[in-house]
């Protein structure tokens, strides 16, 4: 039965943290954790995890902000579930944190926690929502209100994150998934195709690999292993269809083989696609080449305010997806939620958040996007580009006229074969422009005025760049500050490789690690805030001790300093 938790409300007279000395109850004031327990364990709403627990009357559920606090608390510190548990038991930070003034109060097993994770899972699964990021938007919500900061400007980043997999080839993965098949059939299957497992159950699927060697060795197994999938695949089917590891060895078979004239062959390395199954624990994990880098796993892409007035900038979004989606996606879908919450209008992002869908998604919702690089080549310094051009748009899109450097303003019209526009430039005004030997727009063979051709494409391309080029020149960038915080996000996990599998606990340890990232910001600010009007009240203190000395020296008898203050002061 859902029941909130309020005891926390009402600390306790006698308590651990009160028999602290007046020093160190100074410091856990002033540390992360008395920030944690104000900016987002008392503002968390736990209505929100009512619908995990039954209406019926029964026992009480262990309090829902301490066992999502616990969650937060692992993924900001990057801690294992034992090393959690051990600091809720003693850490005397961990406990304040989490409302709890003396040690032993709140006990529960740890496995309280399992069941509270399978639960969000459950409902993830059902739902497709995420309990645990819908309260990091309902606190950051309130922590942005609370400290006025300003979310009209924010600026936006992706980075990769690995989840907890083996680095495994395509050989290894095949043969693992062949053994994960063996150990759910019963003793009579397994006894009939005994002759076909023996191969790939002598050992783990890394021991077989090993023994492979060669570029050709690789290619006659992967042939030998694919015929062997396929021959489970129709004789299993009937039986096993529905269980999981049949599902994994049938998509696997997918991903790496295709029958040509009902023969089984190897695809190439450049026939697979990125979405191919990477680990057989964790079915969503993708593929990506980025730059010169490999990675495996998961893409995060996050958002955070990064106006100037702002005396602290927070984290207002984040999602995780396969590393094979584009940014530009990632941008789209969270554009009408982030519209919505924070009323953004300005968007700062690199060169990987441009298209054209994404030019008109961003209009529609009435946003700028400031990007600091476009894809595609620099345009020559030398000669004038389309992005010199100001052209105006209909609300879909379509540019309807063009001015140019020299401020001469056409009509747009579409090609002929309907592919492009072209804009018809007086031959006259061309001919005194002081841009003429640069410019991109050429005299017709039969019409002497000078033609500009362009397609919608370089049309989006070339605003863009305009938009960042204008801004770029007044010396502002404040999108590269986004990749501290990117690191922030990352930094409790070496290597960015996280301790867990799948998506959804991928999601639940980043949402996690940047409500910390927030309360660390939060706690900074108010320290800084705690600081400056410690030294203002100590310099009030100095002055009048310094006024008091100097009228002691007017006062006091045969005070040699008299004659010199007197003519100072006169």
């Amino acid at each position: 039965m859902y029941k909130p938790n309020k005891k926390h409300l009402q600390p306790a007279l006698i308590s651990a943290i009160s028999e602290l000395p007046e020093k160190h109850l100074k410091i856990l004031k002033g540390s992360w954790s008395e920030s944690y327990y104000r900016d987002f364990f008392c503002r968390l709403d736990e209505d929100i995890f009512s619908v995990l627990y039954a209406n019926e009357p029964s026992r009480p559920n262990v309090p829902i902000n301490v066992l999502v606090g616990l969650e937060v608390l692992k993924a900001g510190f990057g801690w294992s579930d034992e090393e959690l548990f051990e600091n809720f038991c003693f850490n005397l930070q961990v406990r304040h944190a989490l409302g709890y003034d003396r040690l032993g109060d709140g006990d529960f097993a740890i496995r309280t926690l399992y069941y509270f994770r399978e639960r969000l899972s459950k409902h993830y699964l059902e739902t497709g929502v995420n309990l645990l990021k819908q309260a990091f938007e309902q606190v950051t919500d309130i922590q942005i209100e609370d400290l006025q900061v300003r979310t009209g400007m924010q600026r936006m980043d992706s980075t990769q994150i690995a989840s907890n997999i083996v680095n495994a080839s395509r050989l290894q993965l095949l043969v693992e998934a062949i053994q994960r098949v063996h150990r759910i059939m019963s003793k009579a299957d397994q006894e009939r195709l005994a002759e076909v497992f023996a191969p790939y159950i002598q050992g783990t699927a890394g021991q077989y690999t090993y023994r492979v060697k060669g570029k050709q060795g690789i290619q006659e197994q992967l042939q030998q292993t694919g015929t062997a999938i396929h021959h489970l695949l129709l004789t299993l089917k009937d039986g096993y269809a529905n269980e999981t590891a049949y599902q994994v060895l049938e998509r696997i078979f997918t991903d790496n083989y295709k029958l040509v004239e009902e023969e089984v062959r190897p695809k190439e390395d450049n026939e697979i696609e990125t979405g191919s199954l990477q680990s057989v624990d964790d079915l969503e994990a993708s593929y990506r080449t980025k730059g010169n880098t490999n990675y495996k796993g998961y893409v995060v892409n996050l958002a955070e305010t990064c106006d100037t007035e702002n005396k602290v900038q927070l984290v207002t979004d984040i999602q995780i997806a396969p590393n094979n989606v584009e940014d530009t996606q990632l941008l789209e879908e969270a554009l009408p939620h982030l519209k919505e919450r924070t009323n953004v209008d300005t968007l700062f992002t690199d060169g990987g958040y441009g298209s054209p869908d994404t030019d008109q998604a961003l209009k529609n919702k009435q946003v700028q996007q400031i990007q600091t690089a476009i894809k595609g080549r620099k345009p020559s310094e030398e000669k004038l580009h389309l992005s010199d051009y100001e052209i105006k748009q209909t609300d879909n899109g379509k540019p309807t006229r063009i001015t140019c450097p020299n401020q001469q303003t056409v009509g747009v019209q579409t090609t002929s074969q309907k592919k492009g526009f072209v804009a018809h430039f007086d031959r006259d005004i061309c001919h005194s422009c002081p841009y003429s030997e640069i410019c991109p727009a050429k005299p017709g063979k039969r019409n002497p005025d000078r033609h500009l051709r362009f397609t919608q494409a370089e049309v989006c391309v070339s605003q863009r760049r305009r938009v960042s080029k204008k801004y770029l020149k007044e010396g502002k960038n404040p999108r590269a500050a986004v990749e501290s915080t990117v690191r922030q996000i990352k930094h409790p996990y070496p290597a960015s490789k996280l301790p867990v599998r799948g998506l959804f606990r991928v999601s639940c340890m980043m949402v996690g690690s940047a409500i910390m990232t927030n309360i660390h910001r939060i706690q900074q600010y108010r320290m800084g805030k705690t600081k400056k009007k410690q030294e203002i009240e100590t310099s009030n203190d100095g002055s009048s001790i310094s006024f008091v000395h100097f009228l002691r020296m007017f006062l006091e008898p045969d005070n040699m300093a008299l004659p010199k203050l007197f003519l100072f002061s006169c």
